[in-house]
């Protein structure tokens, strides 16, 4: 298929994005946000959550209602299409309930299945980044490399940690007293589609995490792959597992995991 759809599609993800972003900015900091726990005490689901995931179905249902969707929060929509976005409303909810400014929207869309659009906005910072596959990754509309550091000391990384580290003892901590010792600085800012964006932008050089679900990481992984970085995934007997940046840091990081290979270059290929 040419990319001109792909360019209405995009263009539509973003609108949305944004217009999602305006009732994330509506609510935030609000003491009167409610929020639930869903598969453990710490991972959370507020009203805007759903409010937000309910805006997005709707605006994909009413323009492309052919199209497949699987939203965090309402799960799997089998409409019988070749196109399914895959949704997280709100990436950072525990930040976002917390009043703690790094939460985004996330919009990945496959075309049989294969990833072709990302989109992911940032609302408290204004930033929309976003790819097409093929031409490029951009952030708010500029386009956007990863870092070309070569050496891990001169690298500022990020990870996260899986809501079940409590009970797993394959809770990354292992991973970060073996990584922390060689890299320049490490941060963790609660949300995986945020990272990876920062990788793709350069703001991050690497990142790496256990465990996460398709719609973290759908939009980030095409994200930094236009922005000619890598995502790699390790792990086999998790989730998602993945480690991200550029090629050289990117094996650098995975020589320090505790992994278990999966002898693939990208989560989709």
């Amino acid at each position: 298929m040419k990319t001109t759809p792909y360019k209405a599609i995009a263009s539509h993800a973003e609108q949305w994005a944004r217009e999602a972003g305006k009732i994330q900015l509506s609510y935030f900091r609000n003491k009167h946000l409610s929020a639930e726990t869903k598969s453990s005490v710490y991972d959370l689901v507020t009203e805007v959550d759903k409010k937000c995931e309910e805006l997005l179905l709707e605006k994909i249902n009413t323009i492309y209602p052919q199209h497949n969707v699987i939203g965090e929060e309402s799960g799997s929509h089998d409409n019988g299409g070749e196109f399914c976005w895959i949704i997280d409303p709100l990436d950072g909810t525990t930040n976002y309930s917390q009043g703690f400014p790094i939460f985004c929207i996330s919009i990945g869309i496959q075309h049989q299945k294969e990833t072709v659009i990302g989109v992911v906005y940032v609302p408290y910072l204004d930033e929309m980044y976003s790819a097409i596959k093929g031409e490029g990754a951009l952030l708010n509309g500029k386009p956007i490399t990863v870092s070309d550091k070569k050496e891990l000391s001169e690298c500022v990384l990020a990870t996260g940690f899986p809501y079940d580290k409590s009970t797993n003892p394959d809770n990354n901590l292992d991973n970060v007293y073996r990584i922390v010792p060689h890299i320049r600085g490490l941060r963790r800012t609660g949300s995986a589609a945020f990272d990876l964006c920062s990788v793709a932008a350069g703001t991050l050089d690497g990142y790496w995490e256990l465990n996460l679900h398709l719609w973290d990481v759908a939009a980030g992984e095409l994200i930094v792959s236009e922005a000619k970085g890598m995502v790699r995934p390790f792990k086999e007997n998790r989730s998602i597992s993945i480690c991200a940046g550029n090629p050289t840091i990117v094996q650098a990081i995975y020589n320090y995991l505790d992994n278990n290979v999966i002898n693939k270059q990208t989560i989709f290929s």
